[in-house]
């Protein structure tokens, strides 16, 4: 699962792409257009269309880098998932990771410290608290 996670985080959006690739296309017809302005005679609409043509290349190129740039920016991280098992004769507590088929109230192995059973009280993810930033 996670395999998929990080190669779809690393994608750039399909519509995105599009848009850049239309754009890239308007741009090359804008620079063909102004050599053509250009040969007929028409200078000022040559410059226009050359200013037109590298703008509109220029912005396409860089929304495509800065796109890669934040996909591959994108982490996206799957919670840890911990098992709170609990004696319930001598209160004795322990946490693990969480396995396949635990559940709320299952009995497991005999306790450390009295051989009572011991149970699964609480199945929680492990939340990491993130450093909060205040600009001044």
């Amino acid at each position: 699962m996670s395999q998929n996670s990080s190669s779809a985080s690393s994608k750039i959006s399909t519509y995105l792409m599009m848009i850049v690739l239309i754009v890239l296309a308007l741009s090359i017809v804008a620079l063909l257009l102004s050599v053509s302005a250009f040969t007929e005679g028409n200078e000022m609409l040559a410059g226009f269309l050359l200013v037109i043509g590298f703008l509109a290349m220029g912005l396409s190129v860089y929304v495509m880098f800065q796109s890669r740039k934040r996909a591959a920016n994108m982490k996206i991280e799957s919670p840890k998932v911990m098992t709170t098992i609990e004696c319930k004769k001598c209160g004795f507590k322990s946490v693990r990771e969480f396995q396949r088929g635990d559940f709320v109230f299952k009995d497991l192995e005999p306790c450390q410290k009295c051989n009572d059973k011991m149970i699964i009280t609480a199945i929680y993810k492990e939340v990491k608290d993130k450093e909060k930033t205040y600009g001044i």
